[in-house]
């Protein structure tokens, strides 16, 4: 199986939140061969932890941990690369399917 994760979704594998057994679930429930996430989550995912410390949900050493981890992690997913047909081809399936709820149709779709 193939999985896409934003990163506010990638965040939740590095840092206990309510959802963070769902996701952790996807794993223990199917054989995930490949972990695609935004490029632009290199970036975003340091600004969420860096939230999280200064908002001090996190520890200095808690934070440095999960962002080395994240490091460390990389090489195990696969970047893809925003440009305007990305955009422009979420907005249309936000479009079409956010109203029933984008993440039951990505589910659907095994996305």
């Amino acid at each position: 199986m193939k999985v896409f994760f934003d990163t506010s979704s990638l965040i939740k594998l590095y840092f206990k939140e309510d959802e963070t057994p769902v996701l952790k679930k996807i794993f223990l429930d199917n054989v995930v061969t490949e972990i695609f996430v935004s490029e632009i989550t290199k970036a975003e995912f340091f600004s969420a932890i860096y939230k999280k410390l200064r908002t001090k949900d996190l520890l200095t050493q808690e934070a440095d941990a999960i962002i080395g981890a994240f490091v460390a992690d990389e090489r195990k997913f696969s970047f893809i690369s925003v440009d305007s047909e990305i955009i422009g081809s979420s907005q249309k399936f936000i479009g079409k399917y956010g109203i029933e709820s984008v993440r039951r149709n990505t589910a659907r779709f095994g996305i």
